[in-house]
């Protein structure tokens, strides 16, 4: 069970390479309107002991120290990247902090590339998407192509809809990252049809620059859950790659 402070690392990422880490949530707990059953954070309800969100202010003052500290020691960050202890799009200063990051980037680590990673239930927000178009890396997730489907594996709050959600990311107009995390549980299998058939289609007509498959690689809350290898993924995914699009496989 991960539990961050405001800026930490840099880690080394599976998919972003040495990733400077910023959680926009409670250090000592967990704020999400997920509870996915392979989230790294825990389940929600093992993190309600600390709900302080930081400031704008207290984000943008970490982050400063952090990169002239590392600037100073010669280390070099690839990804400056919103994640941490569940949405961080939830923090309700969020577009002023997407803005003082760019800056602080912009001033001490310009080759980094500023990353989020989301489950894209805010998109529909206007100042929400605004923020997230600014990035370099908007990453939005989505698990499974229907809101049975969903309801299995990120157990969302409710009023998700995945319909919304699809819509609210064409306003990218391909323009981001599509994430999808593919495993196995006694209820939910992401190799079949109905979920593999499903999410090939919302990528086809999402059409984004690229997307990102990956499985479980550290324990997980719910119990009995099984990754898939690389190899697997690249078959389920072969379909939409000799159609030209960029994927990424990390097992």
């Amino acid at each position: 069970m991960l539990r961050e402070e405001t800026v930490f690392g840099p880690i080394h990422s599976r998919r972003l390479g040495t990733s400077l880490g910023i959680n926009l949530l409670p250090e000592k707990g967990k704020f999400c309107n997920f509870d996915c059953i392979y989230c790294e954070c825990g389940w929600n309800r093992d993190g309600r002991n600390d709900t302080r969100l930081p400031s704008a202010e207290k984000v943008r003052h970490d982050l400063s120290n952090k990169l002239q500290d590392l600037l100073a020691d010669g280390i070099k960050v690839d990804s400056i990247t919103f994640s941490g202890d569940g949405e961080p799009t939830l923090n309700p200063e969020f577009p002023q902090i997407i803005d003082n990051t760019l800056a602080l980037r912009d001033r001490y680590a310009p080759t980094a590339k500023v990353s989020i990673l989301s489950n894209a239930t805010r998109v529909h927000i206007p100042e929400i998407f605004a923020a997230l178009r600014k990035v370099d890396n908007p990453i939005m997730k989505i698990d499974a192509p229907t809101n049975e489907l969903i309801a299995k594996i990120n157990n969302p709050a409710p009023g998700y809809d995945v319909a919304r959600v699809i819509e609210a990311l064409k306003q990218f107009k391909g323009d981001f990252v599509l994430q999808w995390c593919l495993l196995r549980s006694p209820e939910f299998d992401s190799t079949s049809p109905e979920v593999v058939d499903g999410m090939l289609q919302i990528i086809r007509d999402l059409r984004p620059r690229e997307v990102m498959a990956y499985t479980i690689d550290r324990p997980t809350p719910a119990q009995n859950l099984t990754k898939l290898t690389p190899e697997e993924m690249r078959k389920l995914l072969q379909p939409i790659i000799d159609e030209g699009f960029q994927v990424q496989i990390k097992g």
